[in-house]
């Protein structure tokens, strides 16, 4: 493991995850390059910070469900690669319905350099710790569409309840949300702002 960095399901306590990148369930179709084990990792920093979200989120009978954090700048090579190739469109429906994946880039849905290399960023959502169920929030991880934006039209109540509560929480806790992503925060003052790491996750 890189120095300053630590497994987020070893440090956050009540922590759920599925680490979509080191499977074929994500919007490449299969595992991403860096990726060797289905194991979420930050800096210290993050999980100190995202154990402060979970006490609090705790309270009221929810806990942390994370599918990425630290991401390799390999993977994201890997995210700009995919963008070019030949669209066998199987994950298009789930993933990507209404944006031509050749326009990825200029949408800004996947970039060259990502705030999740230098390790201060995750993807999460909630559960209910007493069932184990994700609250519902209108649409799912990795969903690049209009409805995966904070304030997004036609989203059901609950949902957009839910998005509310987690955007509050995470921002009580010293983290920003971006705009276009619900599930999507960064670490406000995050330890290696001008670093971009590419250790593998194993």
């Amino acid at each position: 493991m890189q120095a300053g960095f630590v497994y987020l399901d070893e440090a956050v306590p009540h922590l759920k995850w599925d680490a979509k990148y080191a499977t074929a369930d994500n919007f490449t179709g299969r595992p991403v390059d860096g990726y060797r084990a289905n194991r979420v990792v930050g800096t210290v920093q993050l999980a100190h910070a995202l154990r402060d979200v979970a006490s609090r989120a705790k309270d009221d009978g929810l806990g942390l469900f994370v599918w990425d954090a630290y991401r390799p700048q390999r993977a994201v090579k890997r995210f700009v690669d995919w963008v070019s190739e030949p669209d066998g469109m199987s994950t298009k429906a789930a993933h990507y319905p209404n944006v031509d994946r050749a326009r990825m880039i200029e949408l800004g849905y996947i970039a060259a350099r990502s705030g999740h290399s230098r390790g201060s960023t995750v993807d999460l959502t909630l559960y209910r710790l007493d069932t184990g169920l994700l609250l519902e929030m209108g649409g799912d991880f990795d969903l690049m569409d209009a409805r995966s934006c904070h304030g997004a039209k036609g989203i059901a109540h609950e949902a957009e309840q839910n998005r509310a509560y987690l955007k509050n929480l995470m921002g009580s806790c010293g983290f920003s949300a971006y705009e276009n992503e619900w599930w999507h925060y960064r670490l406000e003052n995050e330890p290696y702002p001008d670093t971009y790491f590419d250790f593998p996750i194993e």
